[in-house]
């Protein structure tokens, strides 16, 4: 679901930003109000998790790949503002350091998985669960529904940013300057493959690990007893680090994601020219370790050691910009008390 420069013009990445700044902003303000000490690793962890999970690609129709987010599973722990923050933090990332997506087009990315995905599964998650336990079924019914839903969403809104491209960019004689794909083609193979089994894989993964919240950590859950320690959270990370030892099994999975060829890869799918918008704007960020890849080094312990720097990298970011909140937090006369929404860790 990554767009990369190139598939999107210039004015619809300014557009994209655009409509992703006030929920930056807005999500900047109410995470400030209720993040703590205890929550600050949480939000770290869950985010780093989505990175990791976003390594794992499945097979899809067509011979493309695609990937569960997490993000569903972030809104439903720490609330839907930290999600937006947890998962453009891993975005930022993932586009900086291994060209996973563009930088140009990382606010339509943002808008798509990191504000669409989580607030959609969150608004599910609270109509399905609304009244009900932190370890009922009915939560963990409402954690699957909602996370598959959502991700569906999120491809939708993907799908319309590629599909209108070639028709308001286009030269005279109607050749497409950026994507080249219309929206019947981009809703049927962006949609149809994540309802099928991205979608499936999403709802799957996040119900496991929601499953496993419920019976070690239901206070990350609940998050209404903020001075109340249940498990403990090293037994977290220690998780994430055993799955990022299985990354490599993202690997298995042959083809690129639909919407993210380069451009050596569009001439091998029949297109027949490249788009010379994308030819301008395709690879102008060099990512120090595209691919997930380490220069002279085998995919599989390259892969390992990507997604080991990935959660280093969003921990450390998260953590100052946590630390950053919680200060300004200090310093304002009116900062409200961690309410509803503030996990504790």
């Amino acid at each position: 679901m990554h767009i990369p420069d190139g598939y999107l013009s210039p004015s619809t990445c300014g557009v994209m930003f655009a409509a992703a700044a006030p929920f930056w902003y807005v999500a900047a303000r109410r995470v400030r109000q209720t993040l703590t000490g205890r929550t600050v690793p949480v939000l770290a962890l869950l985010s780093a998790f989505s990175f990791t999970l976003m390594m794992f690609n499945v097979p899809l129709p067509g011979g493309t790949t695609g990937h569960a987010v997490g993000g569903t599973l972030l809104a439903i722990v720490l609330g839907p503002w930290a999600a937006v923050l947890g998962i453009s933090a891993a975005l930022l990332v993932q586009a900086l350091f291994f060209g996973d997506g563009g930088l140009m087009s990382f606010g339509a990315n943002c808008f798509n998985m990191a504000i669409v995905l989580p607030m959609v599964g969150y608004f599910i998650y609270k109509v399905i669960s609304s009244n009900s336990e932190a370890t009922s079924s009915r939560r963990l019914v409402a954690t699957v529904i909602a996370s598959y839903i959502a991700i569906i969403v999120a491809s939708l809104v993907a799908a319309i940013e590629f599909g209108v491209q070639p028709h308001f960019f286009h030269t005279a004689n109607g050749t497409p300057l950026y994507c080249p794909y219309g929206l019947g083609q981009a809703i049927s193979a962006m949609v149809g493959g994540h309802a099928l089994i991205a979608g499936p894989v999403e709802a799957f993964a996040t119900g496991l690990v929601f499953l496993f919240l419920q019976r070690t950590h239901s206070s990350l859950i609940k998050a209404d007893v903020p001075g109340k320690k249940e498990g403990k959270i090293w037994l977290l990370w220690g998780a994430l680090g055993v799955l990022a030892l299985a990354t490599p099994i993202g690997l298995l999975a042959s083809g690129t994601a639909w919407g993210e060829w380069g451009v050596d890869e569009l001439k091998n799918v029949g297109l027949g020219f490249i788009p010379s918008g994308m030819q301008r704007f395709a690879g102008w960020w060099h990512a120090p370790l595209p691919d997930y890849g380490f220069p002279r080094m085998a995919a599989v312990i390259g892969y390992i050691l990507s997604a080991f720097m990935g959660i280093i990298l969003i921990s450390l970011l998260l953590w100052l910009v946590g630390r950053a909140l919680i200060r300004k937090s200090k310093k304002t006369p009116n900062g409200q008390p961690p309410s509803e929404g503030a996990a504790s860790g």
